[in-house]
């Protein structure tokens, strides 16, 4: 059932825990989000408001064998995937954060990606992203930076607001880390 508008405006400055493998699992790829929307706060699902292309761009770039819905996000880590975010509180649009909660959301990313060991961070988002890190050069695709054994990896945001990003080059471009990741693992 969708959310009234009720329960989105309750869901605001909600924290929807991060989707990860157990100490010690498998983690090719930890993606990080900027912050849960409204409507990913109301149901506690990633990437879950109608219209956001996170799931068919996981889907269509060959990280998922089928089309995942947001419920179903626990599914994740069996793919040796993650989900977190720079900054955990819910707002209405990502403008709302402020560039302290986002350097903030980096020095906790930094932490974490030590802690579980992904060999690929990916942020979904290269505005939040240059301001979390101070990298205001950044453009989408891999960086020369890594997080201890990390790489980094920036995506487009897959927000159905990203219209400068349609759905198949978001597709594409998750394609692309897929490879790169594949190509880990075969070394």
């Amino acid at each position: 059932m969708r959310p009234t508008k009720a329960d989105l405006e309750a869901a605001r400055d909600r924290v929807i825990p991060d989707v990860l493998p157990p100490d010690g699992g498998t983690l090719r790829v930890l993606f990080s989000g900027i912050n849960p929307g409204l409507y990913s706060g109301a149901t506690g699902h990633h990437f879950a408001r109608p219209g956001n292309r996170f799931w068919p761009a996981l889907y269509r770039s060959g990280f998922t064998d089928r089309l995942l819905d947001p419920s179903e996000q626990d599914l994740l880590p069996g793919y040796g995937l993650g989900i977190t975010n720079l900054a955990h509180r819910t707002t209405a649009r990502a403008d709302e954060l402020t560039d302290g909660e986002l350097r903030e959301g980096g020095r906790r990313l930094r932490a974490l990606v030590e802690r579980h060991r992904p060999a690929y961070l990916a942020v979904a988002g290269v505005t939040a992203y240059r301001t979390a890190f101070g990298r205001p050069r950044t453009q989408i695709g891999p960086q020369d930076e890594t997080f201890g054994s990390a790489r980094v990896w920036v995506l487009p945001n897959p927000s159905g607001l990203n219209a400068g990003w349609p759905l198949d080059r978001i597709a594409a471009e998750f394609g692309r880390l897929r490879e790169a990741a594949e190509a880990l693992r075969c070394r």
